[in-house]
């Protein structure tokens, strides 16, 4: 374990590098920086999702962007630099996961309930059920293409308005629109 005076003087070197970097956009500081902290980050990635190797280079070099251009962020009364560094990869960690936790699925949820037979069910109630299907089917042949591509990147993708805009290079008002109006034109028909 290294002494108080050790872990003192690296702080004051880091200190002194981080500086360089926001003042002088100096490289060699950043060299520095980087060659101490890259290992480091990639461990402890690692430590929290063992194997995740993608995540840990991605998180490793999201942080040493993030200290490149924020470095004249760094208030050395808050914090030291390895704990500025360490917090960034924390954020930049659970920004990654909450970026690449969505997922498309291949599996057709009408796919897993076509297969499910209940013994006890209503005659009534599965005919009303097979006619509401049947009508929600209908009418979303009925929508606006667009309406329609934008109501299932939503609700069957399970993609936020934001990405939905991003990926058909619409603004997000625009997606939200296309949504809203989906859903009212589906809730008048089936009232009908």
């Amino acid at each position: 374990m290294k002494s108080a005076e050790i872990r003192q003087a690296e702080q004051q070197r880091f200190s002194v590098d981080i500086n360089a970097v926001a003042n002088q956009r100096d490289k060699v500081a950043f060299s520095r920086l980087f060659d101490h902290f890259v290992p480091k980050l990639r461990a402890f990635s690692l430590a929290a999702q063992p194997g995740a190797s993608l995540l840990a280079d991605e998180v490793a070099q999201e942080v040493m962007i993030k200290v490149w251009q924020k470095s004249h962020t760094y208030n050395a009364e808050l914090a030291s630099v390895s704990t500025w560094i360490y917090t960034l990869a924390r954020n930049a960690r659970i920004d990654y996961l909450r970026k690449n936790s969505r997922h498309e699925s291949d599996i057709d949820p009408s796919d897993i309930w076509n297969e499910f037979v209940d013994e006890n069910a209503d005659p009534f109630l599965a005919a009303q059920q097979k006619r509401s299907e049947e009508t929600i089917a209908s009418e979303l042949d009925q929508l606006p293409l667009e309406q329609k591509e934008a109501l299932h990147k939503v609700y069957m993708e399970g993609k936020t308005h934001a990405e939905v805009a991003e990926e058909l290079k619409l603004p997000l008002g625009t997606v939200k629109s296309r949504v809203r109006l989906a859903l009212r034109k589906l809730a008048i028909s089936i009232q009908r």
